[in-house]
């Protein structure tokens, strides 16, 4: 692969990755998701199981391949009236020195300013540092409902959270302090009308909102073009898991295989999820006012 080549392909990990961060892309891995909703708004949620920070283990990976790169001024060929190359004078290889520097300076600026943003886009957490990951884990334990949070390398935590309470108000897990951007995995809405929408976009293979790394792939195509192995690009995340809902509410509708299934709290609706479903679960349900 040409240097040119290899800069290109760089540009392009770069430019993904920095959308990948200001998504705060999080998806789920191998998990179990369970949401109860009583009629009087009582509801308790829980989630056991994997969840990665996609960009958090490229970054790193990046920023270690960046410091021991030392790359060196590559004399451009002068040419001649008739387009023949010919040696370059003193001082057009002095402007070449000049702009290779100029070059080199506005690269390490908008390096500088590429940090800055990502960290700001991260609460302060530099992704590039070995203890960005555990500075996560340390903040998400702080937190209501997480009961454990272990890192395991490579972007992947493996959590254990349920809360419960009651729901006058809206609620989406996950949500992190401080970022303030983060994809959700499952939403909930309450309606005026007494009405509740469960929407859980992270557990949908389709591209959107809820699950941004399927809109991503697009741009990683555009990688393979300039060169870059499919090694360097990112590969779309593995997740398989179960969502499960209860309630003794009128369930309005739902887009399960098998629809409402008899339960001893009420009903039940459950969703194998997985990369071969493209639909992600959804649900209206009537509760008491």
């Amino acid at each position: 692969m040409t240097t040119n080549r290899l800069r290109i392909a760089a540009a392009g990990m770069v430019t993904v990755l920095a959308l990948l961060v200001s998504a705060c892309l999080l998806t789920p891995g191998k998990f179990t998701s369970t949401l109860d909703l009583r009629k009087d708004g009582r509801f308790s949620f829980t989630y056991a199981g994997e969840i990665r920070m996609l960009a958090l283990g490229k970054l790193a990976e990046m920023a270690d391949k960046e410091k021991g790169e030392t790359p060196g001024m590559v004399e451009t060929p002068c040419m001649d009236d008739s387009m023949k190359d010919r040696p370059c004078t003193a001082k057009e290889r002095a402007e070449q020195k000049q702009a290779w520097a100029d070059s080199r300076k506005a690269t390490a600026e908008r390096k500088a300013r590429e940090a800055e943003q990502m960290k700001a886009l991260l609460g302060g957490i530099d992704p590039s540092s070995p203890q960005a990951a555990e500075e996560l884990a340390a903040r998400l334990r702080r937190q209501a409902g997480w009961r454990s949070v272990v890192y395991k390398g490579d972007g992947l935590f493996v959590v254990d959270f349920a809360i419960a309470g009651r729901l006058d108000h809206d609620f989406a897990f996950p949500t992190i302090e401080r970022f303030p951007m983060a994809n959700a995995f499952v939403q909930l809405y309450r309606r005026s009308d007494g009405t509740v929408r469960v929407d859980a976009p992270g557990f949908g293979a389709s591209s959107g909102a809820g699950n941004p790394f399927a809109a991503m792939m697009t741009g990683l195509a555009g990688m393979s073009s300039a060169g870059a192995s499919s090694k360097e690009a990112p590969q779309p995340p593995q997740f398989e898991g179960t969502f499960t809902l209860t309630t003794d509410g009128a369930l309005l509708a739902n887009n399960t295989d098998e629809g409402p299934q008899s339960d001893p709290s009420g009903q039940r609706l459950a969703w194998a999820v997985n990369a071969r479903q493209s639909a992600a679960p959804t649900a209206l349900l009537k509760l008491d006012r």
